[in-house]
């Protein structure tokens, strides 16, 4: 789990941290990435032993604040989300820092597509983003001048990528979503960003996409010849959130390694 530490940011230090999909990839590495940063972070997962273990070897390393966990499916809005957020700001009346990064990209071929399978898609892609948000917003606010939320995108709707549509119709949503919530919720103080990773070698990502073929044609496209990491990502939310990126918002970064 011992990753290399880069910069240190003494602003996030005890700043509330709440992650989507938190317990492995690249929200997994943004969890370890807060946390070594002394920031108290809040996992919402359905991954229940994956985030145990996360918390548990970040306690064994001896982070100042452990995560904490919450079990929550995503799609789940009218229940789980807006029931773990009510619990969550109860403990936390102030939200410095959220971070959309829950999604799935299963592939599907576009002719195979059902209502049901769009559905899914845009409920674990695109819904949540908006509705976790809204119930964290008075979190958010009460954090003003400190508080920012990073959604996250995807280069695959620009690039773009194939026999993911519900995928990249979702991440390309998530542009005018992030742009309109910066203007509503700038002159409050809150700042919303989207970052768009590129091709991320996630251990799911290696196990099931990154062929010898996959890599040389990823290769091809980027202008960095390496592939990238989950780290990549993390390195940059963590700039975000700090005060460091305080004069940022209403952007979408991109970190592909120069595919776009």
């Amino acid at each position: 789990m011992a990753q290399q530490q880069y910069a240190q940011y003494p602003s996030l230090e005890d700043r509330i941290v709440v992650i989507s999909g938190g317990a492995t990839g690249i929200g997994g590495y943004m969890t370890e990435s807060f946390a070594l940063q002394g920031s108290q972070v809040i996992i919402l997962d359905i991954q229940d032993e994956p985030a145990k273990k996360l918390i548990d070897d970040l306690t064994a390393i001896g982070v100042k604040n452990p995560p904490e966990f919450h079990h929550c499916d995503m799609t789940d809005i009218s229940g789980a989300v807006r029931t773990t957020a009510a619990t969550i700001l109860e403990k936390h009346p102030k939200i410095h820092g959220l971070i959309n990064n829950a999604a799935n990209d299963t592939r599907m071929s576009t002719m195979d597509i059902t209502l049901e399978m769009w559905d899914q898609g845009v409920n674990v892609n695109l819904r949540h983003v908006f509705f976790l948000t809204q119930a964290l917003l008075p979190g958010l606010l009460a954090a003003s001048g400190t508080s920012t939320v990073v959604n996250l995108g995807s280069i695959a709707w620009v690039v773009p990528a194939t026999g993911i549509v519900p995928y990249t119709t979702s991440k390309a949503a998530i542009v005018g979503l992030t742009r309109t919530l910066a203007h509503e919720f700038g002159p409050q103080g809150v700042r919303v960003n989207s970052v768009l990773p590129g091709a991320i070698a996630t251990e799911r990502q290696i196990k099931e996409i990154i062929t010898t073929e996959y890599e040389e044609h990823v290769m091809s496209r980027q202008a960095l010849k390496r592939l990238l990491r989950p780290a990549d990502v993390a390195r940059l939310a963590l700039w975000l959130v700090s005060d460091d990126g305080a004069g940022v918002t209403s952007q979408n970064l991109i970190v592909d390694g120069g595919w776009v």
